[in-house]
């Protein structure tokens, strides 16, 4: 790996921990607050709808300076959107703002990946990614929930008292202490941006106000679903990211209505699904290549087969093992799809452009499986026939799949 990767891979761990453990409180802030069970969700989507909206926008500006500056500058916006809630703003406008600054973050963080590491080691440099980011989830949610829970403050009866300035008053709560510690992580990790020195972005064109209209947008998102490979690997990952963006929030509803365990220790069981990641996407550095990633579909099969299992289960010993190994499934499809998608993006147009394309199709994913999920909870339906539909999506990433052995590993090039 190039020189200054590893300070790429902690930069994006401490972002992403405390992205994970800001949305843990922000749903333990509803729910104290008694909105209804519908609205966590609607919390995630406040988070991803600058993914889409801001599409056209986020690729140029993420490549038109230094992407390590680009991610230090979004540090510190996410770092002002969990003050702002501190002092009273609406949740959905402060994960709002984390929202777009994530949006910016992403097509700087994976396009600086594309242009400092080599085409033979995109499935490696992925892989690494991708444990980070799914490390992130994990101690993320074991922070939020220890936050959520005890947390490392003196009690004072029930809970520690930290208030914070609402609409309806001042409330007691632990959530004004957890906020402080997410504020450090997002410090921490504008700090770790500096050792990224190394890491420099080509010398990018200059660009145009037209660069930001939606017609070109557009058309390099046409670009990419129309490429033979781009195509196949956009699909599988945009359906992936709608249906794991759900099931984050089926783990918690599962955890509580078939388990019997509350909110706080719910949040530890997708840290089993994040384990399951880990070792996918370990097992997918050494024994995928990116010229054999279409292999790895049948990996969307599996997940698909294992979400309607598990509305069906009842035992929390055998959910364990069936969540680790939808985790693992993850791990083995994403990372060698990610990384023939970037690789194939980076030979069509700039870098940063083309993932804003897999960022806008990925999130505007997320936002219609949970919008759906919203529905479905809020019609009441049973987790089974919610499982049932969230798997349809998975189906579909792998029904036009055909044997395309015959395409020359030339086309990767």
């Amino acid at each position: 790996m190039p020189k200054g990767f590893v300070f790429l891979i902690l930069a994006q761990f401490f972002s992403g921990l405390a992205d994970n453990a800001f949305l843990l409180l922000g749903i333990f802030f509803l729910n104290e607050q008694g909105y209804p069970a519908w609205w966590a969700p609607v919390l995630k989507m406040a988070f991803t709808v600058s993914y889409v909206v801001l599409a056209s926008l986020v690729g140029p500006l993420a490549d038109a300076f230094q992407k390590r500056h680009v991610m230090l500058v979004m540090n510190l916006l996410k770092l002002l959107a969990v003050i702002a809630l501190w002092t009273g703003a609406h949740p959905i406008l402060a994960f709002a703002l984390t929202g777009f600054a994530a949006s910016v973050y992403a097509p700087a963080k994976y396009g600086l990946l594309t242009e400092t590491v080599p085409a033979a080691g995109l499935v490696k440099a992925n892989a690494f990614l991708e444990v980070s980011v799914v490390l992130s989830v994990l101690w993320g949610v074991v922070l939020g929930g220890w936050l959520m829970s005890a947390g490392p403050f003196p009690e004072q009866g029930a809970a520690a008292v930290w208030t914070l300035p609402l609409n309806s008053g001042l409330v007691e709560t632990q959530i004004g202490m957890g906020l402080a510690v997410i504020c450090l992580l997002y410090v921490l990790s504008a700090i770790l941006n500096a050792g990224m020195y190394a890491l420099r972005s080509p010398a990018q064109p200059a660009w145009a106000w037209s660069d930001l209209r939606w017609s070109a947008f557009w058309t390099n998102n046409l670009k990419l679903w129309r490429d033979p490979l781009g195509g196949v690997s956009l699909r599988v990952t945009t359906f992936s990211w709608g249906v794991g963006a759900a099931l984050q929030f089926v783990v918690l509803v599962w955890a509580q209505s078939h388990a019997g365990l509350t909110l706080q220790h719910g949040a530890y069981l997708q840290g089993l699904v994040a384990l399951g990641v880990i070792g996918g996407a370990a097992m997918a550095a050494f024994t995928s290549r990116i010229f054999r990633a279409r292999k790895q579909m049948v990996w969307a099969m599996v997940l698909a087969c294992l979400m309607p299992a598990l509305a069906l289960t009842q035992s929390l010993w055998l959910a364990v093992p069936m969540l680790l190994l939808a985790g693992w499934a993850g791990g083995m499809l994403l990372v060698p799809m990610n990384a023939l998608l970037q690789h194939r993006g980076h030979k069509i147009m700039p870098p940063g452009r083309s993932i804003a394309v897999q960022g806008f199709n990925e999130n505007l994913s997320v936002l219609v499986v949970l919008g759906i999920y919203s529905l479905l909870v809020a019609w009441e339906w049973p987790l089974l026939a919610i499982m049932l539909c969230l798997s349809l999506p998975l189906w579909l990433a792998v029904w036009p799949w055909r044997n395309k052995s015959a395409l020359p590993n030339s086309a990767l090039g």
